[in-house]
C-alpha cells in the first residue's frame, strides 16, 4: 500500500506568526508550487517552442509574465524559472523537456525554493530595510523581477502591482525560516504606524 504524503513547505505552520503582524503588513506562505529551471538560447527554435507551449513569450529582461497555467520569471539572458501551482513537478519538467528537445536544459527545482506573498501599505518599507533595490513603482513597476539579497538571504523578488503594496518573494528553502524571522522583526517597526 502506497501512502501519498502532502507536499508542504518549510514555512508550513507559520501562519500564526504572520497573523500577529502590525497593520499595513501581511505575509503569507504560499502552498507548494512546481518549479523548473529552464536554460535555452532565447533566439533559437527551442525558445519559440517553449513560448508556444506555455502560451507566453519568454521575458528578455528582468521581469515575469504569466502563461496559461504557469509563471515565467527571467533569471538571466538564457535562464528562466517556470512555476505552476496547477501542475505537479514531474509533469512540468517533462512537458518543458519535450518542448526544448536537445536544444536546452530543464531541471526540476521545486524543492529548492518556497514562496511568500507580501501585501500592505508598509511592505515596501519593510523590504527596503534589508534590500538595496529601489522598490518605488517608477523603478520597480508591476511585472518586474529581480534576484537580490534581503537581509542575508538570496531571493527572487517580483512586483505584483504598481502601488508598491504587493510582492511575491521566492527564497531558498534552507533560508526560509531565517527570512521569515527577519521579516517579522523588520515589520515590528511599523506596529502602531
Amino acid at each position: 500500500m502506497t501512502v501519498e504524503l502532502p507536499r508542504t513547505g518549510p514555512l508550513h505552520g507559520w501562519s500564526e506568526h504572520f497573523a500577529d503582524l502590525p497593520d499595513g503588513v501581511q505575509i503569507m506562505a504560499e502552498p507548494f508550487v512546481a518549479m523548473a529551471d529552464l536554460r535555452v538560447d532565447p533566439t533559437g527554435p527551442a525558445a519559440d517552442a517553449v513560448a508556444a507551449h506555455l502560451r507566453a513569450a519568454l521575458p528578455t529582461r528582468p521581469s515575469w509574465v504569466d502563461g496559461e497555467r504557469t509563471r515565467v520569471i527571467w533569471l538571466g539572458p538564457d535562464e528562466w524559472l517556470v512555476t505552476s501551482p496547477f501542475r505537479n513537478p514531474e509533469e512540468l519538467e517533462a512537458d518543458l523537456r519535450a518542448a526544448v528537445g536537445a536544444e536546452g536544459a530543464v531541471v526540476d527545482v521545486s524543492a529548492q525554493r518556497t514562496t511568500l506573498r507580501l501585501r500592505g501599505e508598509h511592505v515596501r518599507d519593510v523590504l527596503a530595510t534589508g534590500c538595496a533595490i529601489d522598490l518605488h513603482p517608477r523603478a520597480f513597476p508591476a511585472g518586474s523581477a529581480v534576484q537580490t539579497t534581503l537581509g542575508l538571504a538570496g531571493v527572487v523578488l517580483l512586483a505584483l502591482d504598481d502601488t508598491a503594496t504587493h510582492y511575491q518573494l521566492l527564497v531558498r528553502s534552507s533560508f526560509a525560516r531565517y527570512l521569515a524571522t527577519w521579516l517579522l522583526d523588520a515589520a515590528t517597526e511599523f506596529r502602531g504606524a
